[in-house]
């Protein structure tokens, strides 16, 4: 993705129906979560927004890129321990990268690909946690920012959409096989899509929700989903959601259903509350309870924790937990203390979660990292 740093709003908005409502920060929620709260933990050596964060071996989590304020992309990484609360490494990649995706292979090294610099790169990485060095991956047949990279059954990994060269909205997608670091093109998309979500099925096909294509007044944003089947190596088309969203997050549940959650409207006016859950036994949406605090920008930050509940904690000041028992929101203690966008979420091998970076209302960029659970 063109990472896009346009002002929004200085006070979290609240949906309320159709419309929002500004709420003073005393109304926003605010629990005593028997099982832990949000609280600060740590600091990046360099504050970023819309950084990769991948869990690696002995609870450590590899940062990876961004961009600074002012949106420039970044080349450095660390590597934070979660067990000292301390960034225990730290260095350059190959390239500067903004918008691009991080994957946790199955043999626990990560995959780093695309992302933009001024240009779309087509070049990937391999982070190896054993010698804590990047080599080569070879090149996408595509240089793509914005786009999703989601790790299959068989240990390939399907890459969808994005933008590329001359600001163009990718429909295409490719397949990533680790034992060659060779990129093969598959069938593409029905449409071109940026700021969409792609979730692993139970079944090992992958569904794609939403996003948009185009800018400005041109710009479209989707209802419309599509599954990918890796044995046909083809997208058909799946269900409509509930309402059109981008810049909106996704995350599969233990019972196989997926929650869709927040986005916006085509001008960011209006973020969403709303949230709906995908049964791909029935192959329909059906809209859940609405969240406590309007969210947008915040793809990847949607977490299962392992009793089964999804920790959101993107673009809000105050975290919460969805419930697939009840489809239910309840709000989480802590302070976060801004609104960041386009922040960074991981789940630790040890079942607690990091939160950290992105940007807040006024553009200015955190190097906060917070923890959920004890």
């Amino acid at each position: 993705m063109m990472w896009n740093r346009r002002s929004v709003s200085v006070t979290t908005m609240i949906m309320v129906g159709a419309l929002a409502v500004a709420p003073t920060q005393s109304n926003l929620p605010v629990s005593t979560s028997p099982d832990g709260a949000i609280r600060l933990v740590g600091r990046m050596r360099v504050a970023r927004a819309a950084a990769t964060a991948t869990t690696i071996a002995g609870n450590r989590v590899l940062i990876a890129g961004g961009m600074r304020e002012g949106g420039d992309a970044l080349r450095e990484y660390e590597v934070f321990d979660a067990t000292t609360n301390r960034v225990v490494a730290s260095g350059e990649m190959d390239d500067s990268r903004s918008g691009h995706s991080a994957t946790r292979l199955s043999d626990g090294r990560v995959l780093i690909l695309g992302g933009y610099n001024g240009s779309y790169l087509k070049s990937a990485v391999i982070f190896d946690p054993r010698t804590s060095r990047f080599v080569p991956a070879g090149s996408m047949n595509v240089g793509r920012s914005g786009h999703t990279a989601t790790l299959l059954g068989d240990g390939t990994v399907l890459i969808t959409g994005g933008v590329g060269d001359g600001w163009s909205f990718l429909a295409s997608a490719e397949v990533y096989d680790p034992r060659t670091d060779k990129f093969t093109p598959v069938k593409s998309m029905s449409v071109a899509r940026e700021s969409h979500t792609a979730t692993l099925l139970r079944d090992g096909r992958v569904l794609i929700t939403g996003g948009h294509r185009d800018r400005r007044e041109n710009i479209v944003v989707y209802s419309s989903t599509e599954i990918y089947d890796p044995g046909e190596r083809q997208f058909r088309a799946g269900p409509m959601l509930t309402q059109s969203r981008h810049k909106h997050d996704a995350a599969a549940l233990a019972d196989g259903r997926v929650l869709v959650l927040g986005g916006s409207d085509p001008r960011d006016r209006t973020r969403f509350t709303s949230a709906e859950v995908f049964d791909p036994a029935a192959n329909r949406w059906s809209a859940v309870s609405r969240m406590r605090i309007a969210r947008y920008k915040l793809r990847d930050t949607a977490l299962r924790l392992r009793d089964g509940r999804i920790l959101i904690a993107g673009s809000g000041r105050f975290a919460e937990l969805f419930d697939p028992r009840t489809n239910a929101f309840t709000p989480v203690a802590g302070d976060i203390g801004q609104d960041y966008s386009f922040a960074s979420a991981v789940l630790l091998d040890d079942g607690r979660a990091l939160v950290l970076g992105g940007y807040d209302n006024s553009m200015r960029n955190s190097d906060g990292i917070w923890r959920f659970g004890e």
